[in-house]
């Protein structure tokens, strides 16, 4: 652990250590450890019960683990710090359900979400500056909504507002993206496009995709983290995993 603390620069962009957290005697995450290298597009996956969610919300600041650490670029402990201040950091989270201003248009969505004072004076006499109106445009060619811009949210179809959300983290220029169950409901299009678009993030910011379809996945051509229990059970690529014993035994082969 010291050793990825002393050398920030090179060190992974997410280090959890030891993590482990109890609800009412259940044992969510149980001495979890992994790393995602900065640039890296990881997926996460496993069982009902296994962690996923547990663990992205110790690392998002909305739970305290029981114990363990959760290093970010090498130098911050994120279990130390609330939910502003790790969104401040650099850490954007996509959750299963779309969340949008669904009475504004994209571009107004987008607009909202960039890193700005939001306070009363300030926010009375906010005008987008041409570096933040050329950085939505970049966002909403990244998402595929250029001729969406001037549509009402509440419009969009369920993929749309999936795309939307995520435009809206990019809006920030987040280090890290977690990305909860992105292509629950879609049509194979929309999945289809997902994995592009989340292909085409992992560029420029490191992404983690929490996902149960296994050929969403295999379309992400990353490396793979099965949780169980609370813990990684096993670790490398979709075909890796699917002739493991342990993984098809307790998930995969369900």
């Amino acid at each position: 652990m010291a050793d990825i603390k002393m050398d920030a620069g090179s060190a992974p962009i997410l280090y959890l250590d030891g993590v482990s957290v109890t609800f009412d005697g259940f044992k969510a995450l149980n001495g979890l450890s992994f790393y995602v290298e900065r640039g890296e597009m990881r997926a996460i996956i496993g069982p009902n019960g296994a962690g996923k969610t547990t663990m992205m919300d110790i690392i998002t600041g909305k739970t305290r683990p029981d114990e363990g650490e959760v290093v970010f670029a090498g130098i911050t402990d994120l279990t130390r710090l609330d939910e502003t201040a790790i969104a401040n950091l650099g850490i954007g989270r996509k959750f299963q359900k779309p969340s949008v201003f669904e009475n504004h248009t994209v571009f107004e969505n987008l607009e909202l979400a960039l890193k700005a004072d939001r306070r009363a004076m300030a926010a009375l006499f906010f005008r987008l500056s041409g570096a933040q109106r050329d950085r939505i445009d970049e966002v909403l060619g990244i998402i595929a909504l250029q001729q969406a811009r001037d549509r009402i949210a509440g419009a969009l179809s369920h993929g749309q507002k999936q795309w939307l959300e995520i435009g809206m983290l990019l809006t920030q220029e987040p280090d890290l993206l977690l990305v909860d169950e992105p292509v629950a409901g879609m049509t194979d299009a929309e999945t289809e496009q997902t994995a592009e678009l989340l292909r085409e993030i992992s560029q420029t910011s490191s992404v983690v995709v929490v996902e149960h379809d296994m050929e969403f996945i295999r379309s992400l051509n990353t490396r793979v983290t099965v949780l169980n229990e609370g813990s990684v059970l096993a670790e490398g690529s979709l075909d890796y995993l699917q002739n493991n014993q342990q993984v098809i035994d307790v998930y995969l082969g369900r």
